[in-house]
């Protein structure tokens, strides 16, 4: 072969290289990636979160129906369907699965330990074992913790007591079937020693529990409520505000939609913006990064919201001064 031949078979080879590397690329960009959303609520009950996930993927360049589609498992309310639908998910080959809350998280990282796994407001996740650590989670495992340490729960009874000084006893509820529950109710049990106020456990694992745990409640002599972190009372949050205010109890929760429900009040996370944070951890999957180098991310605002209409219902007078520390009001 002469040096012209030679010269024209290497840019032919070049071209080559580059019209497959292309048609790769155009593969790849025409690709349509499975989201897998494992959730323990139903979808009404958390609207407005699955709202801004899906928006934030779209400003980040993935279009439900075009490049990319979500396959949503609702376990409606009921922890212990997570398994089954996290197996569903694994056996559709979805790319990602994202999963709200630590059982739902916890369900996920059972069913596969292949396919990443985003994480919202997982309690805790080193002592759940998710991950290795907030740093460097290892595993598929990464995304999002819901509290950076467990004074929040501190701070939700010291806000609670402050609204209704008069309580001498306060009852939390709590669902056992949820993992996360049990690290709440440490930091609520710590916290009430710390206030020297009486606290009354009460369990309900789903609605069929709540006549049974109000009634509790009342024959307990409780003055307040503080409601258990776990997004199975998602779904029930307005019938859990209407045995609340039939019983007299001012509540404390964990999501503001509970206080938009008839709640007094809630001191937590923005749940709709958190959860629209999430989808930049997908987005970083889908492109090719690996969930054991993206460090785990913490909410560093909290935000109050009370229910003044509510306040007034149960006869609460709430001081000035923790009305205007409230980021909103509801009238």
């Amino acid at each position: 072969m002469n040096r012209r031949s030679a010269a024209l078979a290497m840019l032919g080879g070049i071209a080559s290289l580059r019209f497959g590397a292309s048609r790769a690329d155009a593969q790849q960009a025409g690709r349509m990636y499975r989201i897998g959303y494992l959730s323990t609520p139903n979808r009404a009950s958390v609207a407005r979160g699955v709202d801004a996930f899906v928006q934030a993927l779209a400003k980040l360049g993935w279009v439900e129906g075009g490049n990319m589609r979500i396959d949503y498992r609702w376990a409606e309310g009921q922890v212990d369907r997570l398994p089954e639908l996290a197996a569903e998910l694994v056996r559709l080959k979805v790319d990602v699965i994202v999963a709200p809350a630590t059982s739902a998280a916890l369900a996920a990282k059972a069913a596969t330990a292949s396919i990443p796994v985003v994480m919202i407001f997982a309690a805790d996740p080193v002592a759940m074992g998710l991950v290795a650590s907030l740093q460097h989670p290892g595993g598929n495992v990464t995304g999002t913790t819901f509290a950076p340490s467990r004074d929040i729960f501190g701070k939700q009874l010291q806000l609670l007591k402050e609204a209704v000084p008069r309580a001498s006893r306060t009852a939390f509820l709590w669902n056992p079937a949820d993992a996360s529950s049990a690290f709440q109710l440490a930091a609520v049990e710590s916290a009430a020693t710390s206030l020297h106020l009486p606290l009354q456990r009460v369990e309900a694992r789903g609605p069929e529990d709540f006549d049974k745990a109000f009634a509790a409640m009342a024959k307990a002599r409780a003055d307040a409520l503080v409601v258990g972190a776990t997004s199975t009372y998602l779904v029930h949050q307005r019938r859990l505000a209407e045995l609340a205010l039939n019983g007299r109890l001012p509540t404390m929760l964990s999501y503001r939609e509970g206080v938009e429900a008839g709640g007094l009040m809630a001191y937590a996370v923005n749940m709709a913006d958190f959860v629209g944070r999430s989808a930049a951890y997908v987005d970083k999957v889908l492109k090719g990064a690996k969930p054991a180098d993206l460090p785990i991310e913490q909410p560093t605002k909290f935000e109050l919201v009370i229910n003044d209409r509510t306040a007034k219902a149960l006869g609460i007078a709430l001081a000035p001064s923790l009305l205007q520390r409230a980021d909103e009001v509801i009238q």
